[in-house]
């Protein structure tokens, strides 16, 4: 029997249709323009998830998690756990998600939870990995024995401000039936980020280097998505955060860190994470709400801050213009998966439970949005937000001075070297532990990329120092190698909707899907 937990709706729809798993993990956005939900969220009771889940590995977690959100009968139990291990084969560490514990003494309890050992060397590998071999899966169970013009295709459209870009195409290059465009804004990440994207190649992978900044990108991606007569010729598929699939993947690493943090026990912990489009802290929510023990999870921003001003003030409004910082992969206007989170709140504190009402509030809100560029929320929202969210905004001077200070305490076994995106993190933790004064709080900060790939902040930060040197103490072997091999880049001098639709008809043509 299918659970609550396993049916989907639209955060944006005010009618009873639903979808299955597959559904929303190859549709990627809903037509309506809202994002996919479970309705529910299931509830682990406090005996199974610390006399059980606290002494699985990170691979038999997330099967125990995932199997809550997917029915048996569209994923049975072998494939699921098949799923799983090859995702994760390819990881640097055993532990997939290895928590770094005490990174500043003893006395202050911060961890930071490497989310970065996978291929490219950033958090969204853990999903990625994973949501590629999902769509494989999908797509060979559909196409089984069918001939070539009969096969169906998946076109994955996406846009990165850096990670997203890389491990989209490391999860799908070399899949059959499935063709990957990834746009970017031109100058907006940093060159080891395009070098990653651009040095593959698979003849199913196509980058784009798009005039413009990130949102106008991601724009171009939501509109896409609807045009429906664009789709009916390439059946277009998401792999950025907006899909399901990604946030369902990233569950398990607040369950795994926390039992790594507190040695299995339920003790009072609180999360940090940098933020941009919010995927990665909507996970955390997922884990909070299931019943994991979290006290408090913390939205560390960079300077472009919409959800720190948003708790402040119940106003979502988008700014006029990104701001630049050393953290780009938050540099962004709009934080696509606060809509997930507006809905649950929506639900329960608006529309008394009613899924077609919390639609209509969203819907409402949200065209607010894109005719004004802003709207205005209720007391009761923000009340409700503050419930389980707190957050904090870091400046770029504030970003470097963490990576140095980080680095000066860290001296032994050897000095521990933070990413501007994880340095964000760390300066919330820190400023919250200092108002905190509380010696028993675990905290545990999200360390979303390697420093390698943001070589400019790190050694901006550290090159002060005689013990420093980024080719030795930073950049792996493989990272080093990208240089010197052959790119393959698309440039594209406008942000134009059907100029960008017409190229990837023109590339899909000429990779023959």
């Amino acid at each position: 029997m299918v659970s609550p937990s396993q049916v989907y709706r639209s955060t944006r729809s005010s009618d009873k249709q639903t979808y299955s798993f597959e559904d929303v993990v190859i549709q990627g956005l809903a037509s309506d323009g809202g994002l996919f939900v479970p309705p529910e969220i299931p509830q682990v009771s406090q005996e199974v998830m610390f006399g059980k889940w606290a002494k699985l590995s990170f691979q038999d977690l997330q099967f125990e998690i995932m199997r809550l959100y997917v029915p048996q009968d569209e994923i049975p139990d072998a494939d699921l756990k098949d799923l799983i291990a090859r995702s994760y084969a390819t990881f640097r560490s055993s532990d997939v998600t290895p928590v770094a514990k005490n990174v500043t003494g003893d006395k202050e309890n911060l961890h930071v939870l490497e989310l970065f050992h996978g291929p490219t060397y950033a958090f969204k590998d853990v999903a990625l990995q994973f949501l590629g071999n999902l769509f494989e899966y999908f797509l060979q169970r559909t196409n089984k024995d069918l001939p070539q013009e009969q096969r169906k295709k998946i076109t994955v459209v996406g846009a990165t401000s850096g990670d997203t870009g890389s491990a989209s195409i490391y999860g799908l290059r070399g899949k059959k039936d499935v063709s990957v465009f990834i746009l970017y804004p031109t100058g907006r990440i940093s060159p080891l980020q395009e070098e990653q994207m651009t040095v593959v190649p698979d003849k199913n992978v196509q980058t784009l280097s798009v005039q413009g900044t990130f949102d106008k990108c991601q724009d171009i991606v939501k509109a896409i998505f609807g045009d429906k007569e664009f789709n009916s010729r390439h059946n277009v598929g998401a792999v950025n955060s907006i899909n399901w699939a990604r946030i369902l993947s990233q569950m398990t690493y607040y369950f795994y860190s926390y039992f790594q943090a507190t040695d299995g026990k339920p003790e009072k912990l609180k999360f940090v994470v940098p933020s941009g489009n919010f995927g990665d802290m909507l996970a955390g929510y997922y884990a909070k709400k299931m019943g994991l023990p979290v006290e408090k999870l913390v939205i560390a921003t960079n300077e472009n801050d919409i959800l720190d001003r948003f708790l402040k003030s119940g106003l979502y409004e988008r700014s006029d213009e990104v701001a630049s910082t050393h953290s780009p992969a938050m540099d962004i206007l709009v934080s696509s998966n606060f809509e997930r989170l507006l809905w649950y709140l929506a639900l329960e504190k608006l529309a008394d439970g009613d899924t077609l009402k919390a639609g209509q509030i969203v819907n409402d809100w949200f065209q607010q949005l894109k005719t004004k560029g802003k709207f205005q929320v209720e007391k009761v929202i923000v009340e409700g937000a503050l419930k389980d969210f707190a957050s904090d905004r870091v400046s770029n001077e504030e970003t470097l001075a963490t990576i140095k200070k980080i680095y000066e305490v860290s001296q032994k076994p050897q000095h521990y070297i933070l990413d501007p995106h994880t340095a964000v993190g760390v300066t919330a933790a820190e400023r919250l532990i200092a108002a905190d004064k509380d010696n028993s709080t675990h905290y545990v900060s999200l360390s979303t990329a390697h420093p390698a790939k943001f070589a400019d902040a790190v050694n901006q930060a550290l090159s002060s120092f005689d013990t420093y040197s980024f080719e030795r103490d930073v950049l792996p072997e493989d990272l080093r190698k990208l240089s010197t091999m052959e790119k393959k880049i698309k440039l594209v001098d406008s942000a134009d909707l059907k100029l960008i639709e017409s190229i990837i008809d023109e590339e899909s043509a000429k990779m023959g899907l």
